[in-house]
């Protein structure tokens, strides 16, 4: 893990049907992220967040645009915007921590990521924990919601102004990606990801495995042929009970510890390139307790530990 740490944030709301998300780096921000890595022993910054377009700007939030694919100028604009700020952090010789906004973020946050270290012709892995698959396309979406396809973008399949975001597509392989928790899928997007060979383990896997043997199967497919991975982390992956603060809440999720060893795993890897974490709808939380828990989801990435 690198010595220097820059934190980014982009409060983005537009891939979701409900507001509030754009709220989520600060509320990470107000649980005191930036003292607490640092006292883990980093050098940290923040470097703030970048410009997303507020949909009341937007004629009133009533212009969304194509309906299988909702407000995607503005999000290509916003992922362009955020790769180009991840790849300068990368090019500072530090680690990116990417606070969200909508799931739709991890377009432009891995879209750089991919760039940088495509340059030295070298993969990007992606570690995937959510309730959701996040493959969806505008032919499959039930929605229209961005938020619900990411990861099928980054594989290559989606609008062009998303899967081209950096000049370049795909960013990853499907033989380098692993998603986890999942327990709430649509039909498509389940074809799809049997159509490619997507690795995905479901709750019932965690149940059945445990949840420690799950992350040492996903970090070794994720780090196998690649540079590393970037982990990223929606919040609505952990039961409802302990992060009431999301807007696509699916009860059965995993424990207060399986989410802290997921992300302990990740740190003792020492194979993540980076760390994102999103979904936090601060509109629905109860005393901020979702933005606490990221905070500290976030510190086990960075090492932190019980003794």
């Amino acid at each position: 893990m690198k010595n220097k740490i820059k934190i980014i944030g982009s409060p983005m709301d537009l891939g979701a049907d409900r507001r509030g998300v754009d709220m989520g780096p600060s509320v990470v921000r107000i649980a005191g992220l930036s003292q607490k890595i640092k006292a883990l022993g980093y050098e940290v910054e923040d470097v703030g967040n970048i410009h997303v377009k507020i949909a009341e700007t937007l004629n009133n939030g009533l212009d969304k645009g194509n309906c299988h694919a909702k407000y995607l100028p503005e999000i290509a604009e916003a992922s362009e915007l955020l790769a180009s700020g991840i790849i300068k952090i990368l090019e500072t010789d530090s680690f990116p921590v990417i606070l969200g906004g909508d799931h739709s973020i991890a377009i432009g946050s891995v879209a750089g990521i991919a760039k940088f270290y495509k340059q030295a012709n070298q993969r990007l892995g992606i570690i995937w924990i959510d309730a959701h698959l996040d493959s969806n396309t505008p032919e499959t979406s039930l929605t229209g919601n961005i938020h619900g396809m990411p990861l099928a973008i980054l594989l290559g399949y989606g609008p062009k102004e998303l899967v081209e975001v950096a000049g370049f597509a795909p960013k990853v392989r499907p033989e380098d990606c692993v998603v986890i928790g999942v327990r709430d899928v649509d039909p498509g997007e389940r074809d799809l990801a049997r159509q490619i060979g997507l690795k995905v383990f479901t709750m019932r896997d965690i149940d059945e495995l445990g949840m420690s043997r799950v992350m040492d199967e996903a970090i070794d497919i994720a780090s196998r042929y690649t540079v590393g991975f970037h982990a990223t982390f929606d919040i609505d992956f952990v039961d409802p009970t302990y992060a009431p603060g999301v807007g696509t809440p699916v009860p059965g999720g995993g424990t207060y510890r399986e989410s802290h060893l997921a992300m302990e795993k990740i740190f003792d890897s020492g194979r993540a390139v980076s760390i994102e974490l999103t979904e936090i709808n601060a509109v629905l939380d109860i005393e901020n307790r979702t933005g606490k828990l990221a905070a500290e989801l976030i510190l086990s990435a960075l090492g932190k530990k019980i003794m």
